[in-house]
Parts: structure tokens; sequence; C-alpha cells
């Protein structure tokens, strides 16, 4: 009886967490940003719509379909 609970208890756990990461996966369109990593190990991200984004996302967007062929 002791293991069929814990079995239970398993496939509850995989299902939750299948179930989250579907949703992560699904929810909305993705969102475009910029990162810019420092050599001292900073990173400042930008999203479309600040002023910076919305300069840098284009060029963003050309040096990876030159990266990707």
């Amino acid at each position: 009886m002791r293991a069929r609970s814990v079995v239970t208890a398993l496939g509850a756990a995989a299902a939750a967490a299948a179930a989250a990461a579907y949703w992560l996966r699904h929810t909305g369109a993705p969102r475009e940003h910029v990162d810019l990593y420092f050599a001292d190990g900073s990173m400042v991200s930008f999203t479309p719509g600040s002023p910076e984004g919305d300069k840098l996302l284009p060029i963003a967007r050309r040096v990876l379909a030159a990266a990707r062929g």
C-alpha cells in the first residue's frame, strides 16, 4: 500500500512539472530583449519600448541573422 502512494505522489509531481514546463513554453509570444554583458561580470537588459532597446534590437536582429546564415 505504501509503494502505491509513493508512486502516486511521484506521478503527481511529474505531471505538475510537465504542466509547468508546457505553460512556461507556450504562454504568449516570446519577448525580445537585448542583454549586454560587461567584462566585470555585470549585465544590463533592455526591453522593447525603452530608448536603448529600440536602438539595439534592430542591430541584434541583423547580427543574429548573419550568424545563423
